[in-house]
């Protein structure tokens, strides 16, 4: 079965906790702090592996986290950065916030990377509190977890022609007569019910051709196999818009096609397109070829007339394709720019207070949760920073508005504590 979507959840890992320590050589009787940061906690990255066509792995694994950073140590040894962990994907996967879909990434060259959770920032020893009135720090800070979320991956296949049409139009066997591919093939609607992908070669020129599955209408809104499939067009450069010859009306499933492009995007409805008559070895689709050709000039497209059962005409369309697509620029992917992940460690003073019923005030806010997760609150001089801290932040004087009298207690993100003045 041919795997195109995949929920994931990857967790950077936890950055490595800062120490106390201090110096305790023999002939040194007032030796200063040594304590070393933690090291940074792994990242969580998906890279483009050109082996995979589909997204299957994740049905067995969709877990991922990355290693946490080791803790520092004394003698001012700064603790080993986690491992990141590489999680693969085939080429044309997109990435997703899965909660808001927000797009992140448009994975489409080989190698290609991207960081889709951050590891946390490791905490400081004492070390870094020392300062000129403060010699012999008792301080130090835990590392910033590191970030986590889940994603939904879309596979979109990367081809340079797109074959669409009704059910029966022809499209796995004209796939199986140019390359080396060999889906399904039958005499009814619907043989087709996973994309094909083949490799056309002619006179040492390769392109890569997509079969996908038979277009009904209603597709842009999910009917039949519409919305499952209709995104791997999206790739194509070219489309090839294969008509049945033996319907009693081609052009009005060319017509109805078309709108369900235009209806599923109007970008896929912009490609260029060849109208290709298939079954030119029957009457009934030879006498459609004027009527056929007709409608091509009106729409400024080219057309040809094939037998993909018999092989007529076929080498004569495989040729044009290539010139066609040499005149065509190459696919834009969706996004390029840098994954905009959510992080604790940035320095945005920004806060909220809220009254929470009978149980005290809650503080929140990028920088308060950052405080929260980096102190060691059973250290009286951790305690003393972050209150200062907060004055420096305005926090204190916001409390003093909002009303909190000395005894309350004061939640910093998740950490409570009785309020004093």
């Amino acid at each position: 079965m041919f795997f195109d979507e995949a929920r994931i959840y990857a967790k950077g890992g936890d950055g490595g906790n800062g120490v106390v320590a201090f110096r305790r050589e023999k002939y040194v009787p007032h030796g200063g702090p040594a304590g070393g940061r933690g090291g940074k906690g792994g990242d969580v990255i998906l890279e483009v592996d050109p082996q995979l066509n589909t997204l299957i792995h994740f049905k067995k694994r969709s877990h991922f986290k990355a290693e946490r950073g080791e803790h520092g140590g004394g003698k001012n040894m700064t603790g080993a950065d986690g491992q990141n962990v590489v999680v693969y994907v085939p080429p044309g996967t997109v990435v997703r916030e899965a909660e808001t879909g927000a797009l992140l990434a448009d994975l489409t060259q080989p190698g290609q990377q991207v960081v889709v959770a951050h590891g946390g920032r490791g905490g400081r020893g004492n070390t870094a509190f020392k300062n000129s009135t403060h010699q012999a720090p008792k301080i130090a800070e835990k590392g910033l977890p590191g970030e986590e979320r889940w994603l939904a991956l879309e596979l979109k296949l990367i081809a340079d022609v797109g074959l669409v049409g009704m059910p029966n139009a022809g499209k796995s066997t004209l796939l199986a007569a140019v390359s080396a591919a060999r889906p399904k093939i039958a005499d009814y609607p619907f043989t087709t019910l996973q994309p094909n992908l083949g490799v056309v070669i002619l006179d040492q020129r390769d392109l890569v051709m997509a079969d996908i599955p038979g277009l009904i209408e209603g597709a842009h809104a999910g009917a039949g196999l519409g919305h499952q499939f209709l995104r791997h067009v999206e790739r194509s450069r070219l489309l090839i818009h294969l008509l049945n010859g033996a319907l009693p009306n081609p052009l009005a499933d060319f017509d109805q096609i078309n709108r369900e492009l235009a209806l599923f995007s109007p970008k896929l409805a912009a490609k260029p397109q060849i109208m290709v008559l298939n079954k030119i070895d029957l009457p009934e689709a030879q006498a459609h070829w004027p009527t056929i050709q007709v409608r091509a000039r009106e729409l400024a497209l080219p057309v040809y007339k094939i037998s993909a059962a018999t092989g007529e005409g076929v080498r004569t369309l495989i040729a044009a394709l290539f010139t066609y697509l040499d005149e065509l620029s190459p696919e834009e992917p969706l996004f390029e720019a840098e994954v905009p992940v959510f992080t604790l460690d940035q320095a945005d003073n920004y806060f909220e207070i809220h009254r929470l019923e009978d149980e005290g005030w809650q503080v929140t806010g990028p920088r308060i949760e950052q405080l929260a997760h980096q102190t060691y609150w059973e250290m009286d001089e951790a305690v003393i920073r972050v209150y200062q801290i907060l004055e420096r932040m305005g926090v204190h004087e916001a409390l003093r508005e909002a009303g909190v009298e000395a005894g309350d207690t004061v939640f910093l993100h998740d950490v409570e504590l009785e309020w004093v003045w």
